[in-house]
């Protein structure tokens, strides 16, 4: 059962859904490896991850949106991804994350694309960046084969130094 309102968006190959609590093991696992967490503010102790998670579920109460899980027409839990805009953050972003295992199959693109279109639609977003730090050369080609573009680099409150990237507007895809 969803912990939030969240709509459940379908795409070719995936389902966006609304967290569960089932979902925590996956990003407690993701958050434990230092190296792949790097990306998204760094490594966390399981007990620090459950904060995210459940900060996660709060951004949505608050905001209307929020982090989707990613799972694949087989039920597998792949990752996450949707519009996240916490305190101090410059904008709204579409942000994303695969868990090990699925890389390389063209999920991130297709659920952050799924989210962005939903974003534009339904919430009547205008605009949306991808906040990347330095040297993720994954999510940067991410971003750009996703039509966005590097606009500036500012501090993250998170992460430290982030690089802006800006999603063409809706009138520009849809």
């Amino acid at each position: 059962m969803s912990l939030t309102n969240s709509p459940r968006l379908h795409s070719d190959n995936l389902i966006l859904r609304g967290p569960e609590i089932r979902d925590f093991e996956p990003m407690a696992k993701f958050y434990a490896d230092a190296v792949r967490a790097i990306g998204f503010g760094g490594s966390l102790k399981r007990d620090e991850a459950w904060r995210w998670f459940a900060s996660n579920i709060g951004h949505w109460h608050i905001h209307g949106y929020g982090y989707f899980t990613i799972e694949t027409k087989t039920g597998d839990i792949a990752g996450i991804s949707g519009i996240w805009n916490p305190e101090g953050w410059p904008e709204p972003e579409v942000g994303w994350v695969v868990y090990v295992g699925f890389e390389g199959q063209s999920i991130a693109y297709e659920a952050a694309l799924r989210a962005r279109i939903w974003a534009y639609e339904m919430l009547s977003m205008t605009t949306l960046t991808s906040n990347i730090i330095p040297g993720n050369i994954r999510s940067i080609k991410l971003a750009e084969r996703m039509g966005a573009t590097y606009e500036r680099t500012y501090t993250n409150p998170n992460m430290g130094e982030g690089m802006l990237y800006r999603h063409p507007g809706p009138e520009l895809l849809l």
